[in-house]
């Protein structure tokens, strides 16, 4: 009889230790999503609060220069045709780079995200 309580016993014994082992590693996942999801919105909400400011800034300067290229060509139209061709051709740019600007992406966010 001392033979199978033996075994009863390291049997409990070892779906303890398990028991243990599931509550730890749920509570691990719980924290690790947590970090996950703050960095996250705390990331979302840097880009849109910066973003917004150079946005803002971004089309200011633009009316301004398009303004001075029409002054400088005569016709304020041209000026404005002119800030459009050169966002025309930064956008093709961007395009034609997209995939070097993914992988750069991924090699900045991939360690923050997976540690």
């Amino acid at each position: 009889m001392s033979v199978f309580n033996d075994i009863n016993h390291t049997a409990e014994k070892a779906s303890q230790i398990g028991e243990r082992y599931i509550r730890a590693s749920h509570q691990y996942f719980r924290l690790k999503i947590f970090q996950q999801l703050t960095l996250s919105l705390s990331l979302v909400t840097k880009v849109l609060a910066v973003g917004s400011l150079f946005f803002a800034g971004f089309v200011f300067l633009s009316i301004a220069g398009a303004l001075e290229l029409g002054n400088w060509a005569g016709s304020h139209a041209l000026g404005f045709l002119l800030v459009g061709l050169i966002y025309v051709v930064l956008s093709i740019l961007i395009y034609l780079l997209r995939s070097k600007l993914n992988a750069y992406i991924i090699k900045k966010v991939g360690p923050k995200f997976f540690n």
